[in-house]
């Protein structure tokens, strides 16, 4: 399965500073290896180099 666009997915991420992290993320956009998102912890837009994404899972919708 590939991450697409509209999907929240919780993901496992390596920062440059080499620090993993674990955030749920709403994407808004996949290009060039970049995967622009809103991440739901903080509310602020980021993006994210896909080759430092260790993990991911979607996140099913609440119903």
């Amino acid at each position: 399965m590939k991450m697409r666009i509209g999907q929240t997915v919780e993901i496992i991420y390596l920062d440059k500073a080499g620090k993993i992290t674990q955030r749920k993320i709403d994407i808004l956009g996949i290009r060039d290896g970049r995967i622009r998102a809103t991440c739901l912890i903080t509310g602020v837009p980021r993006v994210f180099l896909a080759s430092s994404i260790l993990s991911w899972r979607l996140v099913r919708p609440v119903v």
